[in-house]
């Protein structure tokens, strides 16, 4: 079976697993987990910022974010389709009391003058715009990379107008591997950063929080209050230090299978694809009209045939590459899914 679904599918690998046996534990609650502690201060520097935070999951991560920089009743700007507004089980409502309202275009990229454009005036009519949360790379986007000029731009807008700017930096490891910019470059406009090590980096477990030192004593506690305060945690941090070390080199591979997926199923008939919007390793294409069934039926038809991937919409579906897959399974999978629309 090809698992093209997500990026979360990959397993510890051998060597990762024998770094996770050998980690040195403590009580990550009391501070005292070595391995933990290595992990967040290497992440911080990583990133450029005070401090970070070791968590279970992206979803904390975020949240935690929003909860630092708002009060029950704000709103929080977002890119249309963003994963902490969709994805993320209503927790911003439920967990900090914010409004979402969405900004910029359907594949997730939002310009300066979008987002001045939306924040509230200081009216008792409206909830107080208090963050912008942007995500990049931008998932339901099909993983495309958000102008690095524009972030700073809209950066400008934030302090400005006195409000906080989170990134939901998931993948923003494929944005560094992709571009090249530095890490400390493309966080600098933020005031927190999100990063998952359980995505393209193959860890099983963990995000990061990064930004101010105080605030990240703040989120210490936070992270408590929603059940993340976990015990010996290094045999999971030792497995995101191993990620970091070992394969934020390798994400160029993916992005590379993800082009060859993308251009291998572009010309079949019943696709709609753009190849311009392939800049990661997230594909993302939809069903022509003519196509006599949806999405839905595309992905139990494939899985019968050994591939495994999502659909994103009534017609829309997508694939994830990751270093579980092999160039020559994403060959295969194009070869799968052009063979199901000849059928049809």
């Amino acid at each position: 079976m090809i698992d093209l679904r997500s990026d979360t599918v990959t397993k510890p690998s051998p060597a990762m697993r024998e770094a996770m046996a050998r980690a040195e534990v403590g009580d990550d609650v009391y501070g005292e987990d070595p391995t933990v502690n290595l992990l967040q201060n290497e992440v911080a520097a990583l990133l450029g910022k005070e401090a970070a935070l070791f968590v279970p999951s992206g979803t904390m991560a975020n949240q935690i974010g929003i909860w630092a920089h708002t009060r029950p009743g704000d709103e929080v700007l977002v890119s249309q389709g963003a994963h902490c507004m969709i994805f993320e089980s209503g927790a911003g409502a439920a967990l900090s009391g914010v409004q979402f309202r969405t900004v910029g275009n359907p594949n997730g990229m939002v310009t300066a003058a979008e987002v001045d454009a939306a924040i509230h005036p200081d009216n008792p009519h409206y909830p107080p715009t208090q963050l912008v949360a942007l995500e990049n790379t931008h998932n339901r986007g099909g993983g495309r990379i958000a102008p690095q000029r524009e972030i700073e731009a809209i950066a400008e807008v934030t302090r400005r107008r006195g409000i906080a700017l989170h990134l939901d930096g998931a993948r923003l490891w494929n944005v560094h591997a992709a571009t090249k910019t530095p890490l400390p470059i493309l966080t600098k406009p933020f005031d927190t950063v999100s990063v998952c090590l359980s995505k393209g980096l193959g860890a099983p477990v963990g995000s990061m929080l990064a930004g101010p030192r105080a605030l990240i004593s703040r989120a210490v506690r936070r992270r408590k209050m929603l059940g993340g305060g976990m015990r010996q945690a290094g045999v999971l941090a030792a497995a995101g230090r191993h990620a970091i070390a070992h394969n934020l080199s390798r994400l160029e591979g993916d992005h590379v299978n993800a082009r060859s997926f993308a251009t291998n199923i572009a010309q079949a008939t019943g696709v709609e694809l753009e190849l311009g919007s392939v800049e990661t390793n997230i594909v993302i294409w939809e069903l022509a009209t003519s196509v006599p069934f949806d999405a839905a039926t595309f992905v139990a038809r494939a899985k019968e045939k050994g591939l495994l991937l999502n659909a994103m919409g009534a017609r829309k579906l997508r694939v994830v590459t990751h270093f579980d897959v092999s160039a020559a399974d994403c060959k295969r999978a194009a070869e799968i899914a052009v063979a199901i629309l000849n059928a049809a």
